[in-house]
């Protein structure tokens, strides 16, 4: 799990209970620090990005959008997730059944651009599995609904996914039975509330609040996504699939007992609002075009949320004062990308520098750089 190394602090407070607060609070407290978790929502984390999300685990398919440095975090996260989920006091759905990537015949050349990225990313990460074309006979063998449908896609083996509100739940679980750990629900705070170090004060703070955050981290940003959950028995897939086109490239996540998590849209908004009745309609015409087992499925949700998001898009550590670090900035890739931000925060704080950050390609995530108001390798000790 963890590192056997010690970590240098006896307790903390972690502002955030979404997955990356949750996540750290189970690592610290597992280290043996006494944790107070504090969350301005509740605990079904009703107002995390992460409760509105497909939890795909998937490097090679986002790396349409995402850089090498997150594909590579996407790889470790791949491994590190098993073993975070046997920890927990509730099993996860959790699968690598690999991603299966289709497209209609009038967006093939849609398709073949993609295809030419994809095949860029492994040769630059080439760890990563080497994607598969396949025609119809291979994909009625991998999804025998659709090899009637499709002429051609692409399979990206051992990719994977989680059931994200299940694991929410079960870290909770966990949170609340271990005790060294104290659930703080309803209780907004800020760093600025904290003097770590002091009597009576925690020793670090780690502020996960996401978009909480913004009023310490001007940069961040809210881009909105939308997500439909239907129950659709009739509708056989057994991994995620990604719809190729050149507007709304749509994505469906199977989850367990006949739920289907169907999302596409990314807006650079921080408007929280309903979904509007057009990105609703071209999601669910895009899902029946897929599989028309959808025609017969029940909406059970149609739910918006801002992740929150740097201008780089990619995630950051800072620390703005001693024992305080911000970690932010996850975006579109929380679930991908979580497990790789918390072993290098642990790295930073054992060691002062981490040489995951290094491997993934963030140097600036290696040692606090220059923005930070003090240097993490001076204050590291309690």
């Amino acid at each position: 799990m963890t590192s056997a190394s010690p970590l240098p602090l006896d307790s903390a407070a972690i502002l955030g209970g979404g997955l990356m607060g949750r996540l750290l609070a189970l690592a610290l407290a597992q280290a043996g620090c006494r944790v107070d978790l504090y969350e301005a929502g509740s605990a079904d984390a009703e107002g995390a990005a992460a409760r509105v999300a497909a939890a795909m685990l998937a490097p090679l398919a986002e790396s349409a959008v995402a850089p090498a440095p997150l594909v590579r975090m996407g790889l470790h996260a791949l491994e590190r997730w098993p073993q975070w989920l046997a920890t927990l006091a509730e099993p996860v759905f959790f699968q690598r059944e690999g991603t299966l990537v289709l497209w209609h015949r009038q967006d093939a050349a849609e398709a073949q651009r993609l295809a030419r990225v994809l095949e860029a990313t492994v040769r630059t990460v080439p760890e990563l599995p080497a994607m598969q074309q396949v025609d119809s006979a291979g994909l009625a063998a991998l999804e025998p609904s659709l090899g009637q449908r499709f002429a051609r896609g692409l399979f990206l083996p051992g990719e994977g996914q989680l059931d994200n509100r299940a694991l929410l739940a079960a870290m909770h679980a966990t949170l609340r039975a271990h005790p060294r750990v104290a659930l703080h629900w309803q209780a907004s705070r800020s760093p600025d509330d904290f003097t770590p170090g002091r009597a009576g004060q925690p020793d670090w703070v780690f502020d996960c609040r996401g978009l909480g955050a913004k009023p310490q981290w001007n940069a961040l940003r809210g881009v909105r996504g939308e997500v439909i959950r239907v129950h659709a028995p009739e509708v056989g897939l057994q991994r995620p699939t990604r719809l190729v086109h050149p507007r709304y490239p749509l994505y469906i996540a199977p989850k367990p007992g006949g739920m289907f998590v169907i999302g596409a849209t990314e807006i650079e908004s921080e408007d929280r609002s309903p979904a509007s009745v057009r990105s609703t309609l071209e999601l669910l015409s895009a899902a029946y075009a897929v599989h028309s087992g959808f025609a017969e499925a029940r909406i059970i949700e149609i739910a918006t949320q801002c992740r929150p998001t740097l201008p780089d898009n990619l995630p950051d550590i800072r620390q703005p004062r001693p024992r305080v670090l911000q970690i932010n900035g996850l975006y579109r890739h929380g679930f991908m990308i979580a497990p790789a931000m918390l072993d290098i925060v642990l790295q930073l704080l054992q060691a002062g520098h981490s040489p995951l950050a290094e491997h993934f390609g963030l140097p600036g995530l290696a040692r606090l750089g220059a923005h930070d108001a003090t240097p993490l390798e001076t204050s590291i000790c309690p």
